[in-house]
């Protein structure tokens, strides 16, 4: 069975659905590796501009697969290398956007908390309940929840397994909009194939000097900025576009 059902709704738009509903798309390591190849496939792919990743109107991806954990300790959990999966999708040079119906808890949430851009259904609930099982987030939960929402709210939600509706996500900052239930995909797909009209090296650039300007000091933030966006310049895209602003024509872009 196809974990991960990779489609493709739009010219230069890649759609990756998580595939188990019978566990609501419970993270196993099978489905793990099968996302990491998808997005390593991706990112390689020249002829992608955006990647979607969505699982079904009752769950986005509800957690790990706890029936393969009770019995397993850090020697195991160790030996799985299971950064390697996440590490494909925080890498990926492409912008990726999560489209949430459902529950996205546990891994779950972690997954749509590596996406860059995250649209919600109304029905979406975001949680990280691990220490209901007496463990605790271990693929970003603690550091992007906190980064999303800010330390108290991160703190409540990481110490008591409480949830958020994407009402409550998005005032928090942890989605990008809100939508109604079971129109996140499609939401997602509007989005992308915006982006993906636009030059896709400015948008490479865009993506990779803000996730690099977060983790320095705002006066090297701002020296990545300047760089990147001098060396855009020098781009045939940069031409066409600005060409296409003056002379009032729709532009098409290389990639170049």
């Amino acid at each position: 069975m196809t974990l991960v059902i990779a489609d493709y709704p739009r010219e230069h738009v890649a759609l990756l659905r998580l595939n188990r509903p019978d566990v609501r798309n419970a993270l196993n390591p099978e489905l793990r590796a099968e996302l990491r190849d998808e997005f390593d496939r991706l990112s390689d792919d020249k002829t992608i501009r955006a990647i979607i990743i969505t699982g079904n109107s009752k769950a986005f991806a509800a957690g790990a697969d706890i029936k393969g954990m009770v019995d397993i300790g850090a020697g195991e959990m160790m030996a799985r290398d299971d950064e390697r999966n996440w590490a494909a999708i925080r890498n990926c040079r492409k912008p990726v956007i999560a489209a949430i119906d459902g529950y996205a808890l546990g891994g779950g949430c972690e997954l749509a908390m590596h996406a860059d851009i995250i649209v919600a259904g109304e029905s979406a609930i975001f949680g990280q309940p691990e220490v209901r099982l007496g463990i605790m987030p271990g693929a970003g939960g603690t550091q992007r929840l906190v980064r999303a929402v800010g330390k108290h709210r991160a703190m409540l939600m990481l110490m008591t397994g409480e949830t958020m509706t994407a009402a409550e996500a998005f005032d928090a900052g942890l989605v990008s909009k809100v939508v109604e239930r079971d129109r996140a995909v499609a939401e997602a797909i509007k989005i992308a194939t915006s982006i993906a009209a636009m030059p896709p090296l400015a948008v490479a650039e865009i993506k990779q000097v803000l996730l690099a300007g977060m983790e320095v000091n705002l006066d090297t933030a701002l020296m990545l900025e300047r760089r990147a966006a001098y060396l855009l310049f020098e781009t045939e895209d940069k031409r066409t576009a600005m060409e296409g602003f003056i002379n009032k024509n729709k532009p098409t872009f290389s990639g170049s």
